[in-house]
């Protein structure tokens, strides 16, 4: 029988999110990859674990994580009906809707026949009566937003979604996201936007607005698919997702240019004593206007170099102005 670590909650730091009530760990655990049929149970129950012993309270799934779509939330499903059966309270378990699930019309974006019925399916994968938070993974252009909060706000007066967020939305469309869902009496707790180094768009105006609104953030990809680690600092490596056939991260992606600001990147992190990987982590954190970054894990030492990075989240503005020149392709030698 598992049993969790005693200090677990020592060494994470905890966060609000937004006005809410709701604290987050600054690190998540994101089951977008590496929880599908094509990885044992065995291994899966193991980064889960380990994560919960680290202070991760909080697993971020969506109803298409696998592969294949759904395979995220089974695994999950085992975990919380076995290792995490006596600890549901100690959990934050989050889902999204509306990419394509199913085929037909329903399978995907912001209907509300389809996020509620994508809602259903997930807690029966999950084998839970309710999750704590609910997303619109997309904004739908061609439903009524209306419709789509509405879809959330029902959610949560079902008993089904403690909370609820959005997804990849723009600063308009959290604006008025959070308008009608304030008018129906339901906050917009959180945003998960894509963020990292090499991809900042939410510095244009979505991380003011969410201070604006008082809705908290959560960064997906701060690694950028595993560019932002010592993975690629020579390249691209034999088995690495750049290598593969993965729609997300090609061979053209890696340029000679980048693996030389990856370099030049990397010996920042050396002198903070930091591994690549990590001082992306904290840049992403760094300030607290991000409540959590979401990050993914392949094996549990993998787990444990990225959570090493809440050990040292503040940064110098030597540091700041160093990693900016370098972002920008500059160099101050």
């Amino acid at each position: 029988m598992y049993l969790p670590s005693a200090d677990r909650y020592h060494s994470m730091p905890y966060r609000r999110t937004g006005r809410s009530g709701l604290l987050l760990p600054a690190v998540s655990l994101g089951l977008w990859h590496n929880f599908g049929g094509d990885r044992t149970p065995e291994s899966q129950g193991r980064i889960l674990r380990r994560a919960f012993d680290l202070g991760i309270t909080h697993f971020d799934l969506a109803n298409n994580y696998g592969p294949p779509p759904g395979a995220a939330e089974n695994a999950m499903g085992r975990a919380l009906g076995t290792d995490f059966a006596r600890l549901r309270d100690e959990l934050v378990i989050s889902t999204k809707a509306g990419h394509r699930m199913w085929d037909g019309p329903y399978g995907e974006w912001g209907s509300r026949k389809s996020l509620l019925s994508s809602l259903d399916r997930s807690l029966t994968r999950l084998g839970l009566d309710h999750v704590d938070i609910f997303y619109s993974h997309r904004f739908d252009p061609d439903t009524p937003l209306e419709e789509t909060m509405g879809a959330l706000d029902s959610a949560v007066r079902q008993g089904k979604a403690l909370y609820v967020g959005v997804s990849n939305y723009s600063p308009e469309q959290t604006r008025q996201a959070a308008r009608i869902l304030q008018e129906l009496g339901t906050p917009l707790l959180i945003h998960q936007p894509r963020y990292s180094m090499l991809d900042r768009w939410v510095e244009d105006g979505l991380l003011t607005t969410l201070d604006e609104l008082g809705t908290g953030s959560i960064a997906y990809s701060p690694l950028e698919q595993g560019i932002l680690s010592d993975r690629y600092l020579r390249g691209i490596p034999e088995g690495s997702r750049a290598a593969g056939n993965s729609p997300f991260l090609t061979p053209d992606s890696v340029t000679p240019e980048l693996v030389d600001r990856l370099r030049a990147l990397d010996q920042v992190a050396s002198a903070r004593g930091q591994s690549l990987a990590q001082m992306a982590l904290a840049w992403v954190l760094r300030g607290g206007r991000v409540t959590s970054a979401v990050i993914g894990a392949s094996s549990v030492p993998q787990l444990e170099d990225s959570v090493e990075a809440v050990r040292n989240l503040e940064f110098g503005d030597e540091e700041l102005t160093r990693i900016e020149e370098i972002l920008k392709g500059m160099d101050s030698r």
